[in-house]
């Protein structure tokens, strides 16, 4: 999905511009894998397609990581679950 799209689809919410925005997401599950979750940052940083820094730069880099990143990802589905499951539900006011 372009960024538009997610900001569009944001501003339908309710979410104004100045609560939250696409990559302020991708910020929280970035936080949240690593000290919640305790997956290895190189595993997240490979998933948010972010150049990885490596000792041996990224020529000699060519991992991919996907058993661990598909794991990495079946647990923030299991967290959200568990999110969704005993969250209290806040409403969010509707806009004019």
């Amino acid at each position: 999905m372009s960024d538009n799209a997610i900001l569009a689809a944001m501003r339908r919410m309710g979410i104004g511009k100045d609560e939250m925005s696409g990559h302020g997401f991708r910020a929280v599950a970035r936080t949240i894998l690593d000290e919640v979750l305790g997956v290895r940052p190189d595993y997240i940083e490979h998933q948010l397609a972010h150049a990885v820094r490596d000792p041996n730069g990224r020529a000699y880099n060519r991992t991919a990581h996907l058993p661990e990143r598909r794991k990495m990802m079946q647990q923030w589905a299991d967290y959200l679950d568990k999110l969704k499951a005993s969250a209290e539900v806040i409403l969010l006011r509707q806009r004019a």
